[in-house]
């Protein structure tokens, strides 16, 4: 069984990954996009990168959110987090993308990157006849801030307007699988130090400091917690996710990298269940493992495996 180890998950979570530290592009095992640096929105951070599959018929789509907490990464660390090589080998072609950090005028902060990849998703659906796209087979992968990103998107209820004069807004927002890494799945601090005391993240998501004051700002900032944290929108009508982590979960228990336990994903999977929604599990000890990396999940749910 092949699981990414601990300091790999680890340094592909963080925002000083190697992949960050070079100057830009992507690394040298990665292809060259067909299309780069389309725009899907107005902010200069609201672009996208596109490999096209070789296909006679409407392809599949991998699309990968970056890592980076929501307040840095880009879209070359796309590798990190799915292999291009396989998906486009599997006839899925592949899109990454940049989007608004936190640190935007938002409110909550977290709305920019959460709506951003909503857009730049409609923005690919609308693309699907000039890229020769599915637009029912998208699937969804990214780590850490974008693996809850990615899980957000595969939760929430649709954000197309069909009335809009816009052709992107009237586009579906929703996903047909994901595939994530070291993913936060909740956005409640309460639910986090119930599962790990030693909790240290999202405050920033909603413009709030310390743990401390995120927990106990909670009761103002539930409409918040209700709207973007993944686990708070889980419903029957929810497409098939899957998660991956470096260690084996202890709830309750205080962990060595809190932000990346695989207590998220127990607690999340557990959640799931009561609520009809397949949800895979993986994690460094298992006896059973159907699918060894999120590529590999992708492939099988897009290709209708």
């Amino acid at each position: 069984m092949k699981i990414f180890p601990y300091v790999l998950v680890l340094s592909l979570l963080s925002g000083q990954t190697y992949a960050q530290k070079k100057s830009s592009g992507y690394g040298p095992t990665v292809p060259k996009p067909t299309v780069s640096e389309i725009a899907y929105g107005k902010h200069d951070r609201n672009v996208l990168d596109f490999w096209q599959a070789e296909s006679d018929s409407p392809t599949p789509v991998a699309f990968v959110i970056h890592g980076g907490g929501w307040r840095g990464g880009s879209k070359e660390r796309l590798d990190r987090f799915a292999d291009p090589n396989a998906l486009l080998k599997a006839g899925i072609s592949v899109v990454a993308i940049n989007y608004r950090y936190v640190t935007s005028t938002e409110k909550p902060p977290v709305k920019a990157p959460l709506h951003d990849a909503a857009r730049a998703l409609q923005f690919v659906r609308s693309k699907a006849k000039e890229w020769n796209l599915d637009k029912k087979r998208i699937g969804a992968a990214g780590g850490s801030a974008g693996a809850c990103s990615s899980l957000w998107l595969a939760f929430h209820d649709d954000l197309a307007d069909p009335k809009s004069k816009d052709p992107v807004a009237r586009e579906s927002s929703r996903l047909s699988c994901a595939a994530v890494t070291g993913a936060q799945t909740t956005l409640d601090p309460k639910q986090m130090v119930e599962w790990t005391p030693n909790s240290r993240y999202g405050g920033h998501a909603f413009g709030l400091g310390s743990f401390a004051d995120f927990l106990k700002q909670r009761e103002k900032i539930l409409p918040w917690i209700a709207e973007y944290s993944p686990y708070a929108l889980v419903s029957k009508d929810d497409p098939p996710v899957y998660l991956i982590y470096g260690v084996p979960p202890a709830i309750g228990q205080n962990q060595k990298d809190p932000t990346h336990t695989s207590n998220f994903g127990v607690k999340l999977q557990e959640h799931c269940k009561t609520q009809g929604v397949a949800c895979e599990l993986v994690y460094p000890g298992l006896s059973k493992v159907k699918h060894e990396n999120p590529t590999a999940f992708l492939i099988a749910q897009l290709q209708g495996h």
